[in-house]
């Protein structure tokens, strides 16, 4: 339950990303692929832990590079 509400933190702080930013792209990317991951979650389905790690982990990356952009 705590993997859902993480995934949802950090979906809702990457759709803030600015279309502006380097980091748009692929911060679209992986919303999508976090959205996907959630409905599977919410659905009852099987996610591998190693995924849903490797989704967060993106978007902590994508969020902090997006941060020093913004800092610049």
């Amino acid at each position: 339950m705590s993997e859902i509400r993480t995934l949802h933190f950090l979906l809702s702080r990457l759709e803030r990303i600015s279309a502006d930013s380097s980091v748009a792209y692929r911060a679209s990317g992986v919303r999508g692929s976090m959205l996907r991951m959630v409905e599977k979650l919410e659905a009852g389905r099987p996610v591998s832990g190693q995924d849903v790690k490797r989704m967060v982990e993106k978007a902590y990356h994508l969020l902090e590079k997006a941060a020093r952009e913004k800092i610049k």
